[in-house]
C-alpha cells in the first residue's frame, strides 16, 4: 500500500494522510533509558517512507534535540524535497530568562538551531508549541512573517493543549492587516474520546480554512483496547503508572465510547486502535493525524488504518458515542 496525498490546509502543499510524529525520539525515560536510539529511529523512518509518508512532525525539545538530529541524519542521504519538516518552538531549552516562550530572543535562537540539527536551510511548517500570554501576539507574529520572509520557514502553524480558537483568530486577523504570514495548520489534541476542539475550534479552522493535524490520534494508548472496563490495567500500562492519565481516561464514558469503537473493530476486521485511526482520516476536518511508533511493526499496523473503509453509519456511531459537553 501506499498512503495517499491530502492537501495541508490552504498552502498548495500535499502531505501524506498520516503524518509521522517522532516525540519518543532520543526521549529518555526515568531510569535513564532512550526510547527510541539513532537507529531504530532510521529504521522508523525508512519503514514510513516505504509506505508513501511524506510528513514528518518533530520539536526543538524533542529528546532535548536529539529527534531533530537523527532526522537530520536521515535525511542526509535522501532528496530533502522530497519530505514535508515540521518542528515546533516554546518550551524551555535553557536556563534563562528568555530561554522560553515566543520572545524574538529565543525564537531566532532555536530557529537556527533547529536548522542546524536537521541540517537544511528551512523547515516546511513552524509550529508554535504553546501560546505565550506574555508576549505580545505583534511580537511573534511579527518574529515569525520574518522567518517566512527569509526563507527558513515555508508555512506557519500553532499546537495546543486546550482550544483557543479566539487567540488564533486574533493572531490571522493582525497578520492580515499588518501583511504577516497568518497561521494555516493547527495541531490541536483530538481523538475520539477527547473531543474538547468540537464546536468553536473546529468551525474556526474550517472558516479559515486551517489545515487540522491532530496529536494524540490513540487518546494515548486507551483507544488500543489495552484497558478493560472494571479491571486492574497492565502493570506495564500507562494507567497502571500514572494516575493522572488513569482518572483523565479510564472513565465510564470513555469506555462506552470504546465499546462502540470495538463492535465496529470486528465488524470492518480491524483492531481499534486501526479504526480509531481511520475515524480522524474520514473525517472531513482532519488533514492527518499524526502517528507515532517504538517499533516498525507498531507502525505497520497503524499505518493499514489508511486502507480500512468505514460506512457513514459506522463514522457517525463514533462520532456520537462521545461529544464533547460545549460543542
Amino acid at each position: 500500500m501506499s498512503l495517499a496525498m491530502v492537501p495541508l490546509g490552504r498552502t498548495g502543499t500535499t502531505v501524506s494522510e498520516l503524518a509521522f510524529g517522532t516525540w519518543r525520539f532520543g526521549r529518555q525515560a526515568d531510569d535513564g533509558e532512550v526510547e527510541v536510539g539513532r537507529d531504530r529511529a532510521h529504521e522508523l523512518l525508512n519503514a514510513y517512507a516505504a509506505a508513501g509518508g511524506n510528513f514528518i512532525d518533530t520539536a526543538d525539545m524533542y529528546g532535548d534535540g536529539a529527534s531533530e538530529t537523527y532526522i537530520g541524519e536521515w535525511l542526509e542521504a535522501r532528496d530533502r524535497e522530497d519530505f514535508v519538516v515540521a518542528s515546533k518552538i516554546f518550551w524551555p531549552t535553557r536556563e534563562d530568562a528568555n530561554g522560553r516562550g515566543l520572545n524574538r530572543k529565543h525564537l531566532r535562537r532555536q530557529m537556527d538551531r533547529i536548522l542546524d540539527r536537521l541540517g537544511t536551510d528551512y523547515v516546511d511548517l513552524l509550529y508554535i508549541h504553546r501560546w505565550d500570554d506574555e508576549t505580545p501576539v505583534d511580537e511573534f507574529m511579527r518574529t515569525l512573517d520574518g522567518f517566512v520572509r527569509d526563507g527558513k520557514v515555508n508555512y506557519l502553524g500553532t499546537s495546543t493543549l486546550e482550544p483557543n480558537a479566539w487567540k488564533v483568530v486574533k493572531a490571522n486577523e493582525l497578520a492580515d492587516k499588518r501583511g504577516y504570514e497568518p497561521f494555516k495548520v493547527a495541531q490541536p489534541r483530538y481523538n475520539a474520546v477527547n473531543r474538547e476542539i468540537e464546536g468553536n475550534y473546529l468551525d474556526m479552522c474550517a472558516d479559515y480554512d486551517i489545515g487540522v493535524v491532530p496529536w494524540s490520534p490513540l487518546a494515548g494508548g486507551f483507544l488500543t483496547g489495552k484497558y478493560a472496563r472494571d479491571e486492574r490495567p497492565p502493570a506495564d500500562s500507562r494507567a497502571a503508572n500514572d494516575q493522572r492519565f488513569a482518572d483523565s481516561y479510564l472513565t465510564p464514558s470513555n469506555f462506552d465510547a470504546l465499546e462502540v469503537i470495538e463492535e465496529v473493530a470486528e465488524a470492518v476486521g480491524a483492531s481499534p486502535a486501526q479504526v480509531s485511526l481511520a475515524w480522524l482520516m474520514h473525517h472531513p476536518q482532519v488533514t492527518a493525524p499524526i502517528i507515532g511508533a517504538r517499533t516498525v511493526d507498531q507502525l505497520g499496523e497503524n499505518v493499514v488504518a489508511a486502507d480500512i473503509e468505514l460506512t457513514n453509519e459506522q463514522f457517525k456511531r463514533i462520532s456520537a458515542a462521545k461529544r464533547h459537553l460545549s460543542a
